[in-house]
């Protein structure tokens, strides 16, 4: 749709253009699906300008995960699944909560989290005294947790960190560029703090955010491929600690989701 006049706020310019209810037009915001002249808007009283191109892409929710996950790890004390995208990690109908019922293990727990758009290792306590024996394993660092992720832009071949502090504590990502080209990038990460968001956070900071993520770096013009991308390309691919109660090492991968695959292919990376 192009807008012939100006001053319209955009919920407004939605409701009355778009022959839907508030609650719709309110809706489609809430889940970043408007776009104008090519960039993603989600404020509702944004005042619209006269030649201003406003489009809906109506993204195809992410479907909900299956009632199971793939068991990477398990023993008396620990699990680790591969997470599917599209449910959370814990709270009410979370795969905390189906694998609790699935495995009949009430007191099973997350103890850390990945985003619902996140696929990929999570690690699960099978007990209370297993959760506190973990716990200081992340506070100290030695659970190594590594990523992938397909960023936007060309990002030269190499390895760097990235240490810009989030909430005013201190955050540091390892990054090495797997191949990339003019259009996007694909990256191996390792983070070494949990900061919420820490990855596409650090990543927006240097110019390159996360394909197919709704949150961050709204203001640049996103490409019709970006836009077709039902969640933020991101994977938790590995996950390796020593294992505080037997002393063993543990290394779980979870292979690259289809998704992320075809991702691949569409930006001619590997």
């Amino acid at each position: 749709m192009s807008l012939n006049e100006s001053g319209d706020t955009l919920i407004d310019f939605l409701t009355l253009h778009g022959r839907s209810s508030r609650k719709k037009a309110k809706s489609l915001l809430d889940r970043r699906s408007v776009f104008i002249n090519g960039r993603r808007i989600w404020m509702a009283r944004h005042t619209l300008e006269t030649g201003d191109i406003i489009e809906i892409a109506e993204t195809p929710q992410i479907p909900p995960g299956p009632a199971s996950a793939i068991i990477l790890f398990q023993d008396a004390d620990y699990l680790i699944a591969d997470k599917p995208i599209g449910i959370l990690a814990n709270g009410p109908h979370s795969l905390e909560t189906r694998l609790q019922t699935t495995l009949d293990i009430p007191s099973l727990m997350a103890v850390h989290r990945l985003d619902r758009g996140t696929s990929g290792c999570l690690l699960f306590a099978k007990n209370a005294a297993a959760q506190q024996r973990i716990l200081p394993l992340f506070s100290g660092r030695k659970i190594k947790k590594f990523y992938h992720a397909l960023v936007t832009g060309l990002i030269p071949k190499q390895r760097f960190s990235i240490t810009k502090p989030i909430d005013d504590q201190p955050a540091l990502t390892d990054i090495l560029v797997l191949d990339a080209n003019r259009q996007a990038s694909h990256l191996r990460i390792v983070i070494h703090t949990g900061r919420t968001h820490q990855i596409r956070k650090h990543l927006t900071a240097i110019g390159h955010p996360i394909l197919g993520d709704p949150y961050y770096a709204t203001r640049r013009e996103i490409s019709p491929l970006e836009r077709c991308l039902q969640r933020p390309m991101l994977h938790a691919f590995r996950l390796s600690f020593i294992h505080p109660i037997t002393g063993i090492p543990v290394r779980c991968t979870a292979p690259l989701p289809s998704d992320f695959r075809q991702g691949l292919v569409l930006l001619h990376l590997r």
